[in-house]
């Protein structure tokens, strides 16, 4: 990583709330498809499944909140083992805004949230 990201490059978004003007590109982070979306509804500019959690960790976690730090750790050591996927995200938010779009119920204990935090600050998850 040469250049920090600023951090309103990178927004987040529920898959459910409709695409507006100022998202930049979207791109949905999440392995499955987004129950009952239509690819016209998303608009997404890109699905980058790479970065998404794996099936395994994301049925751990299961969206517990006592697990969310552990989780965190978890889903920093897979992204660490897709470098260009991450380094294509990064490209993206250095010369623009990106929009981060998830499919979970909570906004605030999600892999888009943690995987804004791996893009702007990686080495708070350091192993």
């Amino acid at each position: 990583m040469t250049h920090r990201i600023l951090a309103d490059r990178i927004r987040l978004k529920r898959a459910y709330e409709p695409a507006s003007a100022d998202d930049g590109a979207r791109i949905l982070v999440e392995r499955l498809w987004p129950r009952g979306l239509s690819k016209q509804t998303l608009a997404l500019t890109e699905w980058a499944r790479d970065v998404a959690p794996s099936t395994a960790l994301r049925q751990w976690y299961g969206h517990e909140p006592t697990r969310w730090d552990g989780f965190r750790q978890r889903y920093a050591a897979e992204l660490r083992q897709q470098p260009a996927a991450l380094e294509a995200l990064r490209q993206r938010a250095r010369a623009g805004v990106v929009t981060l779009i998830y499919a979970a119920r909570t906004d605030t204990l999600n892999n888009a949230v943690a995987l804004r935090e791996f893009l702007l600050h990686p080495e708070r998850l350091e192993p």
